[in-house]
């Protein structure tokens, strides 16, 4: 039987990475997340910077996109009248596609995938949350920053997340109805999250 995909949507500071991490190894299951836009890169022939950078920025500025026209093209981009990242979202949408298809199993982090297998039964969307003083004491450690800034950039990151996957999809990013199962990382601990995730993978 072909194993599982599992999909993680997180809010920022969540620790959905950790999670899909230490899931992926529990699992023996494949693992990809930025690595995705290495991939990308890879099979479209699209320069690897460019696109880490316009992955960064592609929910915030079209102008930036537009902005990055010209030096894209000397990457050999073709479709010159597709934006930058509508051009990451379609190649990283078909390597999430032959990833399922692979029959491998894998842990798959953000890049709207739950959206992407939405059709395919031997999925499982999970969406981790946190509390929020507790993703901003995680953020302020992980990039020694003070909490004030963490507040800013837990706040931008979660609106950037939200803008892309609303833009993709045309669906409500967290909205609890998009995904499986829905853990409160702040309750459970990432430990107790990899156990739920797992014991409702084998249900």
């Amino acid at each position: 039987m072909k194993k599982k995909i599992i999909t993680i949507a997180r809010q920022y500071g969540s620790c959905g990475r950790e999670i899909g991490q230490a899931l992926a190894e529990k699992l023996g299951y494949k693992y990809y997340d930025r690595d995705l836009i290495s991939l990308a890169a890879e099979k479209s022939g699209m320069n690897k910077e460019i696109l880490h950078e316009a992955d960064e920025k592609a929910a915030t500025s079209i102008l930036y996109t537009l902005a990055l026209g010209s030096s894209v093209m000397a990457h050999g981009v073709d479709h010159i009248n597709v934006p930058l990242n509508d051009k990451l979202y379609i190649v990283q949408s078909n390597i999430i596609r032959d990833i399922y298809n692979s029959g491998d199993g894998a842990i798959i982090v953000g890049r709207c995938a739950d959206y992407i297998l939405a059709d395919k039964e031997d999925v499982i969307k999970v969406f981790i949350s946190a509390d929020f003083d507790e993703r901003v004491n995680t953020i302020a450690k992980r990039c020694e920053i003070n909490h004030s800034k963490a507040k800013d950039m837990i706040v931008k990151t979660d609106k950037r997340r939200a803008n892309y996957y609303n833009y993709y999809t045309g669906k409500k990013w967290g909205k609890i109805e998009n995904y499986d199962l829905v853990i409160n990382s702040s309750k459970a601990g990432i430990d107790g999250a990899v156990k739920l995730i797992e014991t409702f993978n084998n249900l």
